[in-house]
């Protein structure tokens, strides 16, 4: 279960923030995690609290944000959303295509 040293990274990043700010709690934090990234929501919220305790997340809320997968197809340049790596351009049926979105986990904000 990688979802656990996800979730102490996001830790790091926040402790390293509220140590900047002076501050020992954050109110919220809000991810941004794409349908491609290979996170799974379901393992990273069981790892969570695992991850936050004694930390400056413990009483945080947490905001996932889950962004689609898009990409453009290199032949006829068709923007779609894609569910898998390997889904084909639904226009021209290319699989030659440059994912755009979807790929990312990322700290979007974080609420003090």
């Amino acid at each position: 279960m990688h979802e656990l040293s996800i979730a102490m990274g996001i830790v790091k990043i926040a402790e390293k923030e509220a140590e900047k700010l002076n501050i020992s709690e954050v109110k919220a934090i809000d991810l941004e995690i794409g349908t491609l990234s290979g996170i799974e929501i379901e393992s990273l919220n069981f790892a969570w609290p695992m991850a936050i305790a004694g930390s400056v997340l413990e009483k945080a809320e947490k905001r996932i944000y889950i962004i689609p997968a898009k990409a453009k197809c290199l032949e006829c340049e068709h923007v779609f959303e894609i569910k898998n790596l390997f889904d084909d351009c639904p226009v021209c049926g290319s699989h030659f295509k440059d994912i755009f979105q979807g790929k990312e986990m990322r700290v979007k904000s974080i609420e003090i």
